[in-house]
């Protein structure tokens, strides 16, 4: 019979192997690459429509560039030169890349017209969603953004103006099926919930002849007295519907109310009758009835820009591009200046424009996702 002997080895020989398998490098954070820092100033005291502004760039171990003028315009250059055709305000950014990362750096510009002509007082209210604030801009070129209101806590997406009584209605759909309407007076102060128990409210719109507001609300349109008294939820109903964007016709004492879900434009009587589509295949989040000229103007997703139709839904004619299918979340008319207002949420723009769509341009750029305006 033969015998088989097993060798074992010594254990602290094993735990020599071991540690000789698992030798740990040290490493050497020194050998990092520097940190990218991004930084430019602007060597120009003024900054005119048509004059070149030369930006200084002072970033640190940095590679390459890359420039956003806010105005949709791009520049890889180190140091470039720009120069703005339109007056406004605009976020300048620079990215700059290299081995040690990325940097980023912005500044809020305003240019001006030193030339122009100011005629106006007015002043577009809107609601900055990203930042939660309801804010204002006064029409005069080279004006500045203030904020009216911090809404914290309060999802906006619609507001109306009742030019009466200088009030302003703010839909807030915080919590779905517990949705409300705000009032307050045009400084923001003297905030009160008119009504709660709402779907999912993303627009308003005020019929002060009659006292009465109208909601888009969900699946349906709601009514209830401009104090909030007398609410009627299911004032109008939709099957299987999500109401986005609502206008009031004073003239005609007519509701225009859009309708996503089935992609659809509807009108009714101001009681609640006469309920019918005018227009089919439009999908968007913003409407404005022009009662002074007889149209619509609307965000059309499905054709990416602003259309504009007769009241009757015929005549329809898209007027302006939005890049990015974000636009027109709010829309307005500036009567005065004869100018076109909109919201591209995504691109964080105010857009403007001949009432026809020509001569299009950016009013406001660097807005945290703007939505629902209005010209007080």
């Amino acid at each position: 019979m033969m015998t088989i002997v097993k060798q074992l080895l010594p254990a602290f020989l094993i735990t020599l192997i071991a540690m000789a398998g698992c030798k740990k490098d040290k490493y050497n954070f020194d050998d990092l690459p520097p940190t990218v820092k991004s930084f430019f100033t602007i060597n120009t005291a003024e900054l005119n429509v048509n004059e070149p502004i030369q930006f200084k760039n002072a970033s640190e171990s940095a590679e390459s560039y890359t420039w956003d003028f806010g105005d949709g315009t791009t520049s890889t250059d180190r140091e470039p030169t720009k120069t703005y055709a339109n007056p406004g305000n605009y976020t300048v950014k620079l990215k700059a890349v290299g081995q040690g990362g990325t940097g980023n750096y912005s500044v809020d510009i305003v240019i001006i017209d030193p030339n122009a002509v100011i005629d106006t007082d007015k002043e577009l209210y809107f609601i900055e969603y990203g930042s939660k604030l309801v804010r204002k801009i006064s029409l005069v070129p080279g004006s500045v953004a203030e904020t009216v209101v911090n809404m914290t806590g309060k999802e906006g997406h619609g507001m109306a103006y009742d030019s009466v009584n200088q009030k302003i209605y703010y839909c807030d759909f915080t919590t779905t099926n517990s949705g409300k309407v705000w009032r307050m007076d045009a400084d923001g102060s003297n905030l009160v919930e008119l009504v709660s128990g709402l779907g999912s409210p993303y627009g308003v719109a005020l019929n002060l002849a009659d006292g009465k507001m109208y909601i888009a609300d969900g699946a349906n349109v709601s009514r209830a007295n401009l104090d909030g008294t007398g609410f009627e939820k299911s004032f109008i109903s939709v099957t299987g519907g999500a109401m986005r964007a609502i206008g009031f016709n004073s003239k005609t004492k007519t509701i225009y109310f859009y309708e996503v879900n089935n992609e659809d434009m509807w009108v009714a009587k101001s009681d609640g009758t006469g309920v019918g589509k005018i227009i089919s295949g439009a999908y968007g989040y913003g409407l404005f009835i022009d009662e002074k000229n007889d149209k619509i103007y609307y965000d059309d997703r499905r054709k990416t820009g602003i259309a504009q139709a007769n009241l009757d839904g015929s005549g329809i004619v898209k007027i302006a591009n939005v890049t990015g299918n974000r636009g027109g979340s709010g829309i307005t008319i500036d009567y005065k200046g004869q100018k076109l207002y909109w919201a591209e949420t995504n691109n964080g723009f105010i857009k403007r424009s001949n009432l026809d769509g020509t001569e299009a341009e950016t009013f406001l750029s660097g807005v945290n996702n703007p939505r629902g305006m209005f010209i007080k």
